[in-house]
Formats: C-alpha cells, sequence, structure tokens
C-alpha cells in the first residue's frame, strides 16, 4: 500500500496524554524501553511505596488537566474517554491499595524488571552501558519493592502465600550464578563485531553479579520473611475483582452472566473438536487424534532452528496473503522478526516495534529446557496470534498510525481485552476465510480457543468464590485436573498457567471476553451496513483507533 499516513494538528488532549506519556517515562523508565522512545534507560523507577504515591499524583494531576482540555474532533474524543477511564483506574486502584500485593508468577516486578533488559537494544557500545546500568540498579530496585511489600504486611494487604513460594523460586532460578544475566554479560558484543572495551566488560561482570546476588536476596526473603506473612486465601474477592476485570477489559461486564456464557462456550469448543477428531480418525477422541496428529512426522519440527525458521516462513507467508485483501498493511509493519526467547519459562507472546520501527515487532518464543520438538498443527494459530492478523498487525497498525495518534494512544493505551481478544478475534478470522482448513491446524486452533473458555470460568470461578461445574468448590487441586480435562499440554505448563490464574486475577478471561466483544461490534456493523459491509474497511476502521478499552471500541465504532 501507500505509505501516505495523516497528519494532525496535536490538540489541547494530545497534549495531555503526551504529558502522561512523558511522567510515565520519568516515573519507570523501564517504559521507555517498552515503547523505544529516548529516556532513562539503564535505570529502573521507584518501586517503593513513594514511588506508588508518585504514581497516583501525577494521574491525578493528569485527569485535572483532561477534564479541563476540550476535545476538538473525533480522535480527541475518543483520547479523551479512554484516557480519562485509565487515569480514574491508576487511582482507584491505587487508594485500593493493589500495589501492596502486586506479587505473581508472570507479571509483577520481579519478571518486569528482569523483561525489560530482553527489550534493551545491544548494537552499540552505548546500548551495552545502558544494560550494565540497569544490571547495577537492580538490587536498589528490587529493594524498594520488598519496601512496598513490607508494608503491605503492616497494612494487612499481602499477596496470596501460593503466589509468594513460586516467585521465592522464580526469582531463585534468575540469581543463579550461571543464569540469565551472567550469560547476558559474557554474550556481550556490538552488532559489527567490534570488541568491547575491558572497563565495559569489567562493568557487565560487576552488574551481572550483584542483579543475580539481588534476585538470590529477593529469593530470600520471600521464602524466609514474607511467605509467613501471606494469606492462606487465593481468591481477591468480588470488590476487588470487579476492579482487576475492568482494568483488563476497558468495560464493565457482568461476572455472573460471563461464567455461565464461559461455562457454555466451553461445552461448544469441545463438540467442535470431537467433530473433528472423528474426521481425523473415523470415532477417535479428540485425545486419540492428537495422537495422530503428534505421530505424524509431517506436522514436526526438530530443534528451535527449525522452529523460528518455520515461525518465520509462516508468518512472511501470512502477511503476503492478508496485504490487499482484508487489511491493508503498510511496508514498515510486513517486517515482523520471529525470534527463540533468551529464557526457558515457557510461553510465546509479542512485542511491540519501537516508536520509529527501527527496532521491529517481534513474536518471541520462550521454550522450556528439553523441549526439542514442536508441533505445527498446534500452532499455526498461535503465529496468526502473535503476528498477523494479531498482535503485530494491531499494535504496529497504531505505531504507523503517529500523524494522527498521539504517543499514548499508538504505545501505551488498550488493555488485554482489546489486544488479546483481537489476536483471539485473529485466529477465529484465519479459519473463517480458510488459512485453518486442514483439520489438524484447525484442531489447533480450537485447543488454544477451548484452553482461553476454560480460563474464563477458572478464573471468575476461583476468584469470586463460585459454584464449579460439577457442584463443588473451586479448590487449587480442582482447578488443576479442570485443566488438564480441558487443555492438551505439558502438566508443567498447566500447574504454571493455574498458577498464573490464581495470582493475576481479571487477566485470562480478557481474552475470550475481549474476543466475544470485538466480534459482536462486527456482527452488529455488518448488520447495520448490509450488502454495503465491507470486512476490509471495518478492519481499518478498527485498527486506525489504536488500542481503546473495549467501551470505548464499542462507542467509536457503533455510535
Amino acid at each position: 500500500m501507500t505509505d501516505a499516513r495523516p497528519v494532525r494538528q496535536p490538540s489541547a488532549v494530545d497534549r495531555v496524554a503526551e504529558d502522561w506519556v512523558s511522567a510515565l517515562v520519568d516515573l519507570d523508565p523501564t517504559i521507555a524501553t517498552y515503547i523505544g522512545v529516548p529516556g532513562r534507560t539503564g535505570e529502573y523507577g521507584d518501586t517503593s511505596p513513594a514511588g506508588a504515591a508518585a504514581m497516583a499524583d501525577a494521574a491525578r494531576v493528569a485527569k485535572r488537566a483532561l477534564d479541563d482540555a476540550a476535545p476538538v474532533d473525533d480522535v480527541d474524543r475518543v483520547t479523551k474517554t479512554d484516557l480519562g477511564a485509565e487515569l480514574d483506574l491508576v487511582v482507584e486502584s491505587y487508594d485500593r491499595k493493589l500495589h501492596l500485593r502486586d506479587l505473581n508468577v508472570i507479571a509483577s516486578p520481579p519478571q518486569s524488571m528482569r523483561d525489560a533488559i530482553d527489550l534493551m537494544p545491544t548494537a552499540t557500545e552505548s546500548d551495552w552501558h545502558d544494560i550494565a546500568s540497569r544490571f547495577a540498579a537492580l538490587p536498589d530496585a528490587l529493594e524498594g519493592w520488598r519496601e512496598t511489600l513490607l508494608e503491605g504486611t503492616r497494612e494487612h494487604v499481602t499477596p496470596a502465600r501460593r503466589q509468594v513460594e513460586l516467585v521465592a523460586e522464580q526469582a531463585a532460578r534468575s540469581g543463579a550464578a550461571d543464569g540469565f544475566f551472567q550469560q547476558l554479560a559474557d554474550a556481550a558484543a556490538t552488532e559489527d563485531g567490534s570488541a568491547l572495551p575491558e572497563s565495559l566488560r569489567a562493568d557487565l561482570q560487576r552488574g551481572a553479579e550483584v542483579a543475580a546476588a539481588a534476585y538470590r536476596s529477593l529469593s530470600g526473603f520471600l521464602e524466609h520473611e514474607l511467605m509467613p506473612l501471606a494469606t492462606p486465601v487465593d481468591a481477591v474477592g468480588r470488590d476487588d475483582y470487579e476492579l482487576h476485570s475492568r482494568r483488563f477489559l476497558g468495560a464493565v461486564v457482568d461476572l455472573d452472566e460471563a461464567y455461565a456464557w464461559g461455562i457454555e462456550e466451553l461445552a461448544r469448543m469441545r463438540d467442535e473438536q470431537e467433530r473433528i477428531a472423528d474426521r481425523i480418525e473415523s470415532g477417535a477422541s479428540v485425545a486419540r487424534a492428537i495422537e495422530v496428529l503428534d505421530a505424524d512426522p509431517a506436522r514436526t519440527l526438530h530443534g528451535t532452528d527449525a522452529l523460528q525458521r518455520w515461525m518465520q516462513e509462516t508468518s512472511d507467508a501470512s502477511i503476503r496473503a492478508m496485504d490487499g485483501t482484508y487489511f491493508d498493511i503498510a511496508d514498515p509493519i510486513k517486517r515482523l522478526e520471529c525470534r527463540i526467547a533468551p529464557t526457558q519459562e515457557g510461553g510465546i507472546y509479542y512485542s511491540g516495534p519501537s516508536d520509529d520501527f527501527s527496532r521491529a515487532g517481534r513474536m518471541w518464543w520462550s521454550v522450556p529446557q528439553g523441549v526439542t520438538e514442536f508441533g505445527t498443527w498446534r500452532e499455526k494459530t498461535t503465529v496468526y496470534h502473535e503476528g498477523v492478523p494479531g498482535h503485530h498487525l494491531q499494535i504496529s497498525q497504531a505505531v504507523y498510525n503517529r500523524g494522527e495518534l498521539n504517543t499514548w494512544r499508538r504505545q501505551l493505551a488498550g488493555p488485554s481485552g482489546h489486544v488479546e481478544g483481537w489476536a483471539l478475534y485473529a485466529e477465529r478470522l484465519m479459519e473463517q476465510l480458510g488459512f485453518l482448513d486442514d483439520d489438524g491446524d484447525r484442531l489447533g486452533m480450537l485447543d488454544g480457543q477451548r484452553m482461553r473458555a476454560a480460563r474464563v470460568v477458572l478464573d471468575i470461578g476461583v476468584h469470586l468464590q463460585k459454584t464449579n461445574p460439577d457442584g463443588g468448590g473451586w479448590t487449587w487441586e480442582y482447578a488443576l485436573d479442570f485443566m488438564r480435562e480441558n487443555v492438551n499440554m505439558d502438566d508443567a505448563f498447566i500447574r504454571f498457567e493455574v498458577a498464573r490464574y490464581f495470582g493475576w486475577p481479571g487477566q485470562a478471561p480478557s481474552y475470550k471476553i475481549g474476543q466475544r466483544v470485538w466480534e459482536s461490534i462486527r456482527d452488529e456493523v455488518a448488520a447495520r451496513e448490509g450488502d454495503g459491509f465491507d470486512l476490509k474497511a471495518f478492519h481499518h476502521r478498527a485498527l486506525a483507533l489504536g488500542g481503546v478499552g473495549l467501551d470505548t471500541l464499542r462507542t467509536a465504532l457503533l455510535d
């Protein structure tokens, strides 16, 4: 497509949004790394209680400025609605003291501090100086977070004991003498292959040692000091859960209706899988069909090099097929790098491009230690989810639209329900467009969709302490068995996933609920427009908005 981006005169509302991004980058320099803009990229923010208070104060200041700013067009109206809701959530979450128990196995400070290093550039000596500085800054950052958790114990707001125990184990692995930090320091080199100065190498080695030691110290604190004080209760309760749900969806939903719908959706996924299993082998159960697919050499990749090549080839083919047919894809967006992640925790994830596209969007595969074979039938839909038309297209399109969208709209806005809901919408879209006609690939897509439906039921059920589908309570053991029944994956993965749901309330259901909202909006627009409905035009309007909450999305596309 032609690279012709609209250019819009920044408004008073845009200036408030830009000031909010600047405040975020100042308070948490890892955000500058995340969005690829200049900042104090060798530092961490204040993770102590004072840092949380400063963030809430900044949100209050921004909200007052936003209330005073008059919107001049539809872009402003969307920004004002969505940013206002975001700022209110920051303050409300602080007032509810959620930061005092911000600890879980996947998305809390110990993980985000380490993950920020994955996104740091490594091409030049200057880049490596930043990495050495961030290594050296980790002890103070982890100490600040420790102070926050201790403040929580004094306020009787503590994380769940189960999460404390598991994060202590993670921290011990991160603190291994031959772990991530040491490996990165040992591999340090510039992009052009020139040698780093010995002084810089020494800084990296010292930084790696103090960073690893800081994680070991954190592990000991969690195990010996915090764990005895942590709550034995996993459920956060309805009041906190409603806030978490609103944060991850950018919408208010009826949680009891969503729980009942999740049970119905799960049954529908199971029935659809069973029909496909019978086509793969007459009379086969889903488990038997999976055995057949796993035994097929044509569907198996051996080694991470083969996995990375297949990911890249599949992604590139999808971009070629989608461009000009169901989407307009600008040239910078056509670059998507598929990589094997440096960690071995398991999982597949996407990181967006820098604001100027100098760093491409990236699809990462964190391969657990010892895993050497990969089934393409399971993972083709994952490439569509993380790449095109999923996360990469959605997030990169917002970045590309910089002439119209302020930095907050194109880089930071958009809750999980918008982002992950779109990615699941993209998976189903690829099936509807014929790209998953192979029964194995379709069964793999349904396997993921069934897991997401199960997560709606489990997550809401656990935290609202609802009756489980078999008439009892949601215990840890029942949750594990429930997922084993509905997910065909390694048991270690299932245990990690269940721990994630127990510790990160509201996030997991946002995928499937978000997909439900995306599909309902598309179907309502199609019904209104009748024969004139154009799917590519709908996609263009929707993605041009950038990241927004689901309530804002519905209003922007339907009102």
